[in-house]
């Protein structure tokens, strides 16, 4: 692998050039990430074959993202399945304990937080939640702790914030129209059902903001609006850290927007807390 090219994980380094993959280059980042063990262990014109491209495509695909030739592509491939793309048991058989590259990528994850929401980037991906009839959340299973603090302080701030089941997409999903807006939230390995629903309500009508980790999710062709941030991972799970910490950037921010308006409406339900004697 060329030295100018960091240590990064296969989605950073495809993210990285995306703006400057050809039509060719793009089919054979989809086909690398959707199936990464196809281009970590078969050959360049296994890989060809699959896209209906030829083997020098593949080649200058692999230096585009910085490496010499494919044998190191396939090489760094390897390396990142064997972290990311590994069972969580696999992944406690192989734990060493907390390292200084956890440590490392929690930070580098936290920083991609605040990357996503430097300058007025987080004014825009705010306020389609501060102007929606509705707001739905939609998370993946890895995503659910940063839904949660996000349904629970939106719907402190403002009414009509819902969460959407899996097992009550269809009755959830009719009730879905223009005006409102969705926030869904995935990461890898993409979940079906995620991108199935967030589809139906982006036909819906529905201003779809999706938090997600690279331009080449399956969430960013359907949202109006979206940020890339990094998940790391901790033992044997992928890491909640830096998704609660944008959910929570998020709400922040709402409040901010809303204003009197959040204010008056934290009152009346504090208000509630104390008539029914809520807490002891």
């Amino acid at each position: 692998m060329n030295s100018a090219v960091p240590v990064s994980s296969t989605l950073d380094l495809i993210a990285a050039v995306s703006a400057d993959l050809t039509p060719t280059q793009r089919r054979i980042a989809e086909a690398a990430l959707a199936e990464p063990t196809l281009l970590a262990f078969g050959t360049v014109s296994d890989l060809a074959g699959r896209v209906g491209t030829s083997r020098p495509s593949i080649v200058r695909f692999a230096t585009k993202l910085g490496f010499e030739g494919y044998t190191d592509l396939q090489q760094h491939i390897r390396d990142d399945l064997s972290h990311r793309l590994s069972r969580p048991s696999a992944r406690i058989r192989s734990d060493k304990g907390p390292s200084t590259a956890t440590r490392l990528a929690i930070n580098e994850a936290i920083s991609s937080v605040f990357d996503a929401v430097e300058g007025n980037r987080i004014e825009a991906l705010v306020a389609p939640i501060v102007n929606g009839r509705k707001v739905w959340v939609l998370s993946g299973e890895t995503s659910l702790a940063g839904s949660h603090a996000l349904r629970s302080g939106l719907s402190m701030l403002r009414p009509g914030v819902r969460s959407l089941e899996e097992h009550s997409f269809g009755t959830e999903l009719s009730d879905a129209t223009t005006g409102d807006t969705a926030i869904v939230i995935d990461f890898p390995r993409y979940r079906r059902q995620v991108t199935m629903a967030a589809r139906a309500l982006a036909e819906a009508g529905v201003t779809v903001v999706a938090i997600t980790d690279s331009p080449l999710s399956p969430l960013v062709e359907l949202a109006d609006t979206w940020c890339q941030i990094k998940v790391p991972a901790v033992g044997p799970f992928d890491s909640s850290v830096s998704i609660v910490t944008l959910c929570e950037l998020l709400v922040a921010q709402v409040a901010r927007e809303l204003h009197d308006a959040a204010a008056d409406r934290i009152d009346r339900i504090e208000a509630l807390w104390d008539k029914t004697e809520t807490f002891l």
